[in-house]
C-alpha cells in the first residue's frame, strides 16, 4: 500500500523531497566546509606543527627573569627516545635585506629550515629550498625571483660580558620562494629561510621551540612530557599547537562551528515545517481516499503505519540525495575559493563520516516526525465522516487555546533568558533560549499572522478592486491555512535578517576588535635617535596620515622586583595615530599603563603605585632618583608598559626619540604592505639600522579572513531561504488544489480567469508581505542577540542594522511569494468551472 501511494502521489511529495535534499545538503555542506576550513587554517597558520608528534616550547615565564634556555640540552635527550625519528630546533632572528635596485634595506625574519622528512613543512612555490651556506629561500613578500643575489646584514651575538660584535654583511643567493598563502602573519615581515647553521651565525642564539617526529603509529607525547618534566617548558601535541596558532588569528573556532550548526539546525527545522505542511494538506486532500481504505477493512494502525512508512521512504531517499548534493556543494565552494585566492585556504575537501551519518539520520527522522502529526490526525476521522466535507477546526477550539498558552509559556520566559544569556556571552545557553523563544513565536503564529493579515488587508481592499477584497477575506477566513503558508517564509526571512544584521554587527565589532589588537599601522624602532630628517623622509613617501615619535627606556622598580622596557609617547600625538584605545589606552602624565600579564607577575593592581628608576647599562642596576607612577592595568593588552614622554624625561632628562608609530592612508592589504616597504626604504637612507614592522597588513589579512567566513555563512544561509520559498510555493499550490471547488464556484458566479489569477496573487502578496515584515522584526532581534552572545566576551559589541538590506529582504520576500503563486493560479484559472465544482 505504501509503494502504491508513493507511485500515485509522487509528484505531490516532490517539493517535500526537494526541501529535505536542500536541508540535508545544507547540513552536510556546512559540516564539510567547516572541517575543510579548519584543516586549511591549520595547514597554513599552523603548518609547521601539524606534522609533529609533539611540540616543546618555553612556558612563557614573566618579564625580567633570567631563565636559561632549556631547549638545546633537551634536544639530544628527546632524539634518543624510542619511537622518535627526528627533532627540529626552530630558531629565528632578524636581518636587514638589501634588494637589487633599492637603496634601502628591509627588515626580514630569518628562520631555520626544517630538517628533511615529516617535520619539513616549508613548501616551495618556485625554485627549491636552500641546501648549503650562501643559499636562502624567501616568502613572496620580498618579491624577488629565484636566482637573485641579495645582501644580508646580520647582527651576531657576542659572549657574556663581551662588547657586541660589529654587523656582518654578505651576499646570498635566493634559490626558492616559500608558499605562505593563507597565513595572516606572512604580511608582518618578509620571511627568509636558511640552514640552521647559517641562522645561528646570524645571531639566533636561542631555540624558539622543539618539534618532534615519531615513527608511524607511535605515540611519543607521554615520553616527551616525562623527559621534559621539571623544566620550564610546555609540551603539546602537534595538532594542539597548530590549533593555538590558528585560534590566535581566527578566534575560537568552536564558536563559529556552533553558529554554523545552529544555522544548519534551523534549515532542518524549516524543511520539517515544509514537510509537515505538505503532508497535512496532502492527507487532507486524501481524506476520502483514506476513509475508503478504512471502509474496505484497513484499521487505524495500518493507515497510520502506511503514511509513516511513506514518509520514511521519502526521507531516506531524499536524505541520500542531500548527502551527495552537500558533498558536491562543498567541493564546488572549495574550488571557487581556490580560484579567487580566498584568504581561508580550502584545499582537499574533507567530508567527515559524521556529516554523512548526520545527514541521513536527520533527513529521515525529521521527515517521519513531521509526518506523524498529520498521519495521526488523518486516522482519527471516522470512515463515514471522512466521506463528507469537513470544516476547518477554528483557532478558538480547545487545541487552539492550548497552542496559544504553550506559545506564551515558551516565548516570554525564553526571550527573557535569551537577553540575559546574550549579555553574559553564554553562547550555547543563548542558542537554546533563542530556539525555545522562536518555537513559542511559531506556536503563536496561528494568532499573530491572521491578525496581522487582517490589519494589512484594509489598504488592499481600496486599491485592488474585487480580487483584492476577495483576497483579503480569503486570507483570514482560514487562519490555519494562512498561518501554514506564512510560517515557512517567516522562518526564512527571520533567518536571513538575523544573519544580515548579525554579519553587519559582527563585522563592525570584529573590525573594532582588530583595531584594538593592532592599533598602529607601522612601528619603527632604531638604535639611533630619530630626527627631523627621518620624519621628513617618512612623510615624503605620501603614505602617512599621522606620526608619533616614541622612545624606549630600560627601567627597574626600586625594590628590584621588576625590570622592563618602557615605551614613551606623547598622548596628544599618538591619539591621531592609533586606530583604537580599546585594549591599550594611551598613558596620562603621572601614570604607567601596564598589561595584565605584567601586573600579575609583579603583584600590582589598578591604582597602585610603582617607583621606577633608570637601569644603568654597564651594571644593570637602577640609578638616579625614583619616580612614583600610578598603575593603570590594561586587561587585554599585548603591548609593553607605556608612559608619557614628560614622565620618561623625569627619569632620563636627555631621552631622545628612537622610534615612531605611523598611521597609513587607508587601503587594501597589498597597498599597505607596499607602503610599509616604501617607508622602510626611505628610512634606510637616513637610519640604516632602523627596523620597520608593518602591522597594517596583518590587520588586513585578518579582516579578509573574517569577510570570507561571513560570506561562506551568508551563502549557506541562502539555502535555508530557498527551502522556505519552496515551502511557500508548495503550500500555495496545495491550497489551490484544496480550494478547487471554491475557485470553480467563483468562476461560475462571474469571476474571470484574470480576476482569479489576480485574487491568488493579491492573497500571496498579502500573506508574504506580512510574513516578511514579521520575519524582519524577529530576525533583527535574534541577530543582535546572537552577535552579542558570540562577541561580548571578546570585544566590545557594536550593534549595526543595515536598513537598506533589511528593506530589500522585505521586497524580495514579498515578490517571491507572488512568484510562487503564478503556476498554481494559472492552473486554477485553466480549470473549467463545471469540472472544478463537480470534483
Amino acid at each position: 500500500m505504501t509503494l502504491a501511494q508513493l507511485r500515485a502521489h509522487g509528484a505531490r511529495v516532490a517539493a517535500s523531497c526537494l526541501a529535505i535534499v536542500i536541508a540535508v545538503g545544507f547540513v552536510v555542506a556546512t559540516l564539510s566546509l567547516d572541517a575543510t576550513a579548519k584543516n586549511g587554517v591549520l595547514q597554513s597558520t599552523g603548518a609547521q606543527y601539524v606534522s609533529s608528534a609533539a611540540v616543546v616550547q618555553p612556558d612563557g615565564t614573566g618579564e625580567g627573569t633570567q631563565e636559561a634556555d632549556p631547549l638545546p640540552a633537551l634536544r639530544d635527550r628527546l632524539a634518543g627516545l624510542p619511537g622518535v625519528t627526528s627533532v627540529a630546533a626552530d630558531r629565528s632572528t632578524y636581518v636587514a635585506v638589501r634588494l637589487p635596485g633599492r637603496s634601502g634595506a628591509t627588515t626580514a625574519k630569518v628562520s631555520a629550515l626544517s630538517p628533511e622528512g615529516t617535520l619539513r613543512w616549508e613548501r616551495v612555490a618556485a625554485g627549491r629550498l636552500p641546501a648549503s651556506a650562501g643559499e636562502v629561500a624567501v616568502s613572496d613578500r620580498l618579491d624577488v625571483p629565484p636566482g637573485t643575489t641579495v645582501t644580508v646584514t646580520s647582527y651576531p651575538a657576542g659572549g657574556v660580558g663581551d662588547p657586541a660584535p660589529d654587523p656582518v654583511t654578505q651576499d646570498v643567493t635566493v634559490v626558492g620562494t616559500v608558499d605562505l598563502a593563507g597565513d595572516p602573519s606572512a604580511g608582518l615581515n618578509p620571511r627568509v629561510f636558511a640552514p640552521e647553521a647559517t641562522v645561528v651565525a646570524w645571531g639566533a642564539t636561542t631555540v624558539d621551540r622543539l618539534r618532534v617526529a615519531a615513527s608511524p603509529g607511535q605515540d611519543v607525547l607521554a615520553a616527551v612530557s616525562a623527559a621534559a618534566s621539571g623544566r620550564p617548558v610546555r609540551v603539546l601535541a602537534g595538532t594542539a599547537a597548530a590549533q593555538e596558532v590558528a585560534d590566535s588569528f581566527t578566534g575560537d573556532a568552536a564558536s563559529l562551528t556552533s553558529v554554523l550548526l545552529v544555522f544548519g539546525a534551523v534549515a532542518v527545522l524549516v524543511a520539517g515545517l515544509v514537510i509537515a505542511n505538505t503532508f497535512a494538506v496532502l492527507l487532507a486532500h486524501r481524506t476520502r481516499e483514506l476513509a475508503l481504505l478504512r471502509c474496505v477493512g484497513a484499521d487505524r494502525g495500518q493507515v497510520g503505519r502506511s503514511v509513516l512508512l511513506e514518509a520514511a521512504a521519502v526521507g531516506l531517499l531524499a536524505s541520500a540525495a542531500g548527502v551527495l548534493a552537500g558533498s558536491g556543494l562543498a567541493a564546488a565552494v572549495a574550488a571557487v575559493a581556490g580560484r579567487v585566492d580566498s584568504p581561508i585556504p580550502l584545499g582537499d575537501v574533507v567530508v567527515p563520516p559524521t556529516a554523512v551519518a548526520a545527514g541521513l539520520v536527520l533527513g529521515t527522522v525529521v521527515t517521519v516526525v513531521a509526518a506523524a502529526a498529520p498521519a495521526r490526525a488523518a486516522t482519527r476521522v471516522a470512515p463515514l465522516a471522512a466521506l463528507r466535507p469537513v470544516a476547518a477546526v477554528p483557532v478558538g477550539s480547545r487545541a487552539g487555546l492550548l497552542r496559544l498558552l504553550a506559545g506564551l509559556v515558551l516565548a516570554l520566559p525564553a526571550t527573557a533568558a535569551l537577553v540575559l544569556f546574550a549579555r553574559r556571552g553564554d553562547l550555547l545557553p543563548a542558542v537554546g533560549a533563542g530556539a525555545l523563544s522562536f518555537l513559542g513565536v511559531l506556536l503563536l503564529a496561528q494568532r499573530l499572522v491572521p491578525a496581522a493579515v487582517a490589519l494589512a488587508g484594509w489598504p488592499f481592499r481600496r486599491v485592488g478592486g474585487v480580487p483584492a477584497r476577495l483576497a483579503a477575506g480569503n486570507a483570514v477566513r482560514n487562519p490555519r491555512r494562512t498561518a501554514a503558508t506564512a510560517t515557512a517564509l517567516v522562518i526564512g526571512v527571520t533567518l536571513t535578517t538575523a544573519m544580515v544584521v548579525g554579519a553587519a554587527s559582527t563585522r563592525s565589532s570584529a573590525a573594532a576588535g582588530i583595531d584594538a589588537s593592532y592599533p598602529t599601522d607601522v612601528v619603527v624602532t632604531s638604535p639611533d635617535p630619530v630626527g627631523g630628517a627621518a620624519v621628513a623622509a617618512v612623510r615624503d613617501t605620501g603614505h602617512v596620515t599621522a606620526l608619533a615619535l616614541t622612545a624606549s627606556l630600560d627601567v627597574t622598580t626600586t625594590d628590584g622586583a621588576l625590570s622592563t622596557t618602557l615605551t614613551a609617547v606623547d598622548p596628544a600625538e599618538a591619539a591621531g595615530v592609533v586606530r583604537s584605545q580599546g585594549r591599550t589606552p594611551l598613558p596620562r602624565d603621572g601614570s604607567v599603563v601596564v598589561p595584565q600579564r605584567l601586573a600579575d607577575a609583579t603583584g600590582t593592581a589598578d591604582g597602585s603605585a610603582l617607583t621606577l628608576q633608570v637601569v644603568e647599562a654597564s651594571t644593570g642596576l637602577g640609578t638616579g632618583p625614583g619616580v612614583p607612577l600610578q598603575v593603570r592595568v590594561a586587561p587585554d593588552s599585548s603591548a609593553g608598559p607605556t608612559v608619557t614622554v614628560a614622565d620618561a624625561r623625569r627619569l632620563a632628562p636627555s631621552l631622545a626619540p628612537t622610534g615612531a608609530w605611523i598611521r597609513l592612508v587607508d587601503g587594501d592589504t597589498k597597498t599597505q604592505a607596499a607602503a610599509t616597504d616604501d617607508i622602510a626604504e626611505a628610512l634606510a637612507r637616513v637610519l640604516p639600522a632602523s627596523e620597520v614592522s608593518g602591522i597594517a597588513s596583518v590587520r588586513g589579512s585578518l579582516d579578509e579572513v573574517l569577510t570570507t567566513m561571513l560570506l561562506v555563512v551568508t551563502g549557506l544561509l541562502a539555502v535555508a531561504v530557498l527551502i522556505a520559498l519552496i515551502g511557500v510555493g508548495n503550500t500555495l499550490a496545495l491550497s489551490v488544489v484544496e480550494r478547487r471547488q471554491e475557485s470553480g464556484l467563483l468562476r461560475a458566479l462571474g469571476l474571470t480567469r484574470r480576476q482569479l489569477r489576480a485574487l491568488l496573487a493579491w492573497e500571496a502578496l498579502l500573506v508574504a508581505g506580512v510574513a516578511a515584515v514579521l520575519g524582519v522584526a524577529l530576525g533583527t532581534g535574534y541577530g543582535l542577540a546572537g552577535t552579542t552572545s558570540v562577541l561580548v566576551r571578546e570585544t566590545p559589541v557594536q550593534l549595526t542594522v543595515p536598513w537598506l538590506q533589511v528593506a530589500g529582504i522585505v521586497v524580495v520576500a514579498a515578490a517571491a511569494g507572488v512568484l510562487a503563486s503564478v503556476l498554481p493560479a494559472r492552473r486554477a484559472a485553466r480549470t473549467p468551472p463545471v469540472a472544478a465544482i463537480a470534483d
